[in-house]
């Protein structure tokens, strides 16, 4: 068990299960965190980006829609510089008219190459017809997914003519920041993902130890190590498993005794009857064969011992037929009291010799009941024998049919000490020695095991009641069936 515990792989395919299943919520995790950045707070970083923008321009272009621009050209040098970026005006055939930048009016032979070829793509726009109209509009240029430019197209009078302003304000600063987030996640989702597997290895193996435990705790048991244990002390459905198959060991422990007591009893059962035969048989034939009294107790006490192993042996065979599960019944109408009359006087002979006296107390004698009267003979026959083992020399044996209510209960009732109160559900059990271990010990061990089960068969309740020095093994025929 020590090796099992300090070799627990992580190579078990349920803890390789847990780890996967932990990691995959884990990618989940890291996945929602992007889809949440660049979703949710890119596009927010972009929105709060264009309306900053938009506000710190809004007044100036309020004014500028208002004035001829020709006569206020301070007003391009502050929309120029307010914008953070060029700015080009623009006639309404599409020709260029002037270029600032952060301010500054920059001169057409130097700054001007790749102004036309911008013009030719912005007069096939729907932005340019737009501000033709005299509306104003914005967009925002990318690179891929990545925002560059916010552009902006505001429509203007210069020389009496209409005209348009449009500005480029950059938004390298956003760019930046957007990068340096997307790093940032790159690193934390690697070590979440390094952080979390290992968390995750450890929270597998941690599950899984305990299972690993029990499973080599019941290997062992199936292999015939009954003293095996898992001593796991948790308080969880685990701890609740392990606790079972400990009760399962103590309960495998109590059958393997109780079994060698079985058969050590049905060795010595079988051997005295078969040896009072054999000596007897001897007896008759070399000494007392011309002796006619002696040869038929000789022959007598031969026939009942010889009945004797007769009825372990069918103990032994029925529960074997009952262990396979082989079951059947043969019902038929019977009078119960007869039944029960038939095996009281059989017993009666055989607790004479213990000086046991068996009584019959019936306020009827017409009792007909749905059953299998050979199994019932047979639970009666048990309760009897069990009921002979443990009476003292001289003791009254009561077996008394009552009809309490609308049902029919046989009860045997012996005197002698009470069964404790924690043997009495598992002397039902298979192998469980009858009553307790006073006794006489005759028989198999599996009498009461044969009883339950044939009562079980017949939908019978059945129990057993200690009262003031009396011990009281009862069944009950059901109303509905009569």
């Amino acid at each position: 068990m020590n090796k099992i515990r300090k070799r627990l792989p992580f190579r078990s395919r349920i803890a390789v299960r847990l780890w996967l299943l932990m990691m995959l919520l884990v990618a989940l995790g890291i996945a929602f965190m992007w889809v949440v950045q660049i979703f949710l707070f890119e596009r927010n970083y972009v929105d709060s980006t264009v309306a900053e923008v938009q506000s710190r321009l809004q007044p100036i272009i309020e004014n500028i829609k208002t004035k001829d621009l020709a006569d206020h050209a301070h007003l391009l040098s502050s929309l120029s510089k307010s914008a953070n970026g060029k700015m080009i005006l623009i006639d309404a055939d599409g020709n260029p008219i002037a270029l600032y930048s952060l301010g500054y009016r920059l001169q057409k032979e130097n700054s001007w190459d790749f102004i036309y070829a911008f013009l030719y793509n912005l007069k096939h726009s729907e932005e340019y017809q737009q501000v033709l109209q005299g509306k104003t509009y914005h967009k925002i240029i990318r690179d891929g997914s990545e925002p560059l430019v916010l552009e902006i197209g505001i429509p203007v009078t210069y020389e009496g003519r209409q005209a348009l302003i449009v500005l480029y304000h950059s938004m390298d600063e956003l760019h930046t920041v957007l990068r340096i987030n997307r790093s940032q996640l790159v690193i934390l989702s690697i070590t979440l993902s390094l952080a979390a597997a290992m968390l995750a290895a450890l929270l597998s193996r941690h599950f899984v130890k305990p299972i690993h435990i029990i499973k080599s705790t019941v290997d062992e048991l199936a292999k015939g190590e009954l003293t095996a244990t898992s001593e796991l002390s948790l308080n969880d459905e685990l701890g609740q498993l392990s606790d079972s198959v400990d009760e399962l060991s103590q309960a495998l422990q109590r059958v393997d005794v109780l079994r060698k007591e079985v058969i050590a009893n049905v060795s010595h059962e079988l051997r005295s009857p078969l040896a009072l035969i054999r000596g007897y048989a001897e007896m008759v034939r070399d000494i007392s064969w011309k002796n006619d009294e002696k040869r038929n107790e000789d022959l007598n006490l031969i026939i009942q011992e010889a009945g004797r192993m007769s009825e372990m042996v069918s103990d032994i065979m029925d529960y074997s037929q009952l262990q396979a599960g082989y079951i059947q019944l043969k019902k038929d109408w019977y009078n119960l009291y007869e039944i029960v009359e038939s095996e009281a006087a059989h017993y009666e002979q055989n607790a004479a010799q213990y000086d046991i006296t068996v009584r019959l107390e019936s306020a009827q004698k017409d009792i007909p009941v749905y059953v299998d009267a050979m199994k019932i003979c047979q639970v009666m026959r048990n309760l009897l024998n069990n009921a002979v083992n443990h009476t003292a020399d001289g003791g009254i044996i009561f077996v008394v049919i009552e009809t309490p209510g609308n049902g029919i209960r046989v009860s045997v009732i012996n005197p002698g000490e009470p069964i404790p109160e924690e043997d009495r559900a598992i002397i039902w059990e298979r192998y469980q020695c009858s009553q307790h271990h006073s006794g006489r010990k005759k028989g198999t061990g599996i009498g009461l095991s044969i009883v339950s089960t044939f009562l079980k068969a017949h939908d019978m309740c059945y129990g057993v009641d200690c009262k003031e020095s009396l011990t009281t093994f009862w069944f009950e025929y059901p109303s509905q069936s009569n």
